[in-house]
């Protein structure tokens, strides 16, 4: 049954992406997006990216199983690694839908210390609902406001885009 709550996520897909990849396993998005909607109401998943045309597939699988895609412009660093920091993005977008009356409530993924000042503000105002940290570790500054964390690597079974746990077989 899905709750009555209007509830978003906002969620850092670098972030979301970089820590399911550290624990061996790959994110089933369709799966998050309905366990999303199933467990927390959420009516509406940011999902903040960096735009990288090779990647055009992947955007319109994420929007077609239900994601809101805010892209950002990516550039390159010095060794050639992509950036594409949504932070600011995120945090703009989350105190924008708060003060327009979007939503109910706030679901963040993300384990970055730097949105904890967004935590602590929804907190304060009882809009937090919970934080879904990637991986196995949240940043001590998300940590320190007392909100619900929930920590991915315990929903593997629920959210692993193939079911073989890591490293049973010798392989990631």
């Amino acid at each position: 049954m899905i709750p009555k709550e209007n509830n978003y996520a906002y969620i850092d897909g670098a972030n979301l992406h970089k820590g399911i990849k550290s624990l061996g396993w790959n994110m089933d998005y369709a799966r998050l997006r309905i366990w999303l909607s199933e467990k927390y109401a959420v009516k509406r998943a940011y999902l903040f990216i960096g735009m990288v045309p090779k990647f055009n597939d992947l955007y319109k699988f994420l929007q077609e199983v239900g994601y809101t895609l805010v892209f950002k412009e990516t550039v390159r660093d010095s060794v050639g690694n992509i950036k594409g920091n949504c932070d600011a993005d995120l945090v703009l977008q989350a105190a924008r839908d708060y003060y327009e009356h979007h939503f109910d409530r706030a679901v963040l993924v993300s384990s970055d210390g730097d949105y904890a000042c967004l935590v602590k503000f929804f907190h304060e105002k009882d809009k937090m609902r919970v934080v879904l940290s990637p991986g196995n570790r949240c940043s001590i500054l998300i940590k320190r406001t007392n909100v619900p964390i929930v920590y991915l690597d315990n929903k593997y079974h629920l959210l692993a885009k193939n079911k073989k746990a890591p490293n049973t077989d010798g392989t990631a």
